[in-house]
């Protein structure tokens, strides 16, 4: 059950990944140059109101020296890089191994 719940994840995240990759480049062959375009900004452009929330939430719930270095890092990375890698992350966690039998 939870391996099916980790596929459609991978799933998801690999989407979003794609359809961010997809923007990025649409904007750069529009720019021609190299466009990259940080999760945080994208994130922000979607919906500030959650963004502003969850910077909320972990400062005042967790630690809040987690939000600085970690979660700024995080988000300025490119979306696309951040979403193949959790894409790439659950595929790991949700990835059924064939057993071999033995003759």
């Amino acid at each position: 059950m939870f391996r099916l719940i980790f596929r459609i994840l991978a799933l998801f995240a690999l989407a979003v990944a794609v359809v961010m990759a997809v923007i990025d480049a649409t904007r750069s062959i529009a720019a021609s140059a190299l466009v990259v375009t940080p999760l945080g900004e994208s994130w922000y452009s979607v919906s500030p109101d959650t963004l502003n929330l969850s910077q909320a939430l972990i400062q005042r719930y967790t630690f809040p020296v987690i939000w600085d270095p970690a979660i700024i890092y995080i988000l300025t990375l490119p979306g696309w890089l951040v979403f193949a890698v959790l894409a790439l992350l659950f595929h790991a966690i949700g990835y059924r191994r064939k057993r071999h039998a033995f003759s």
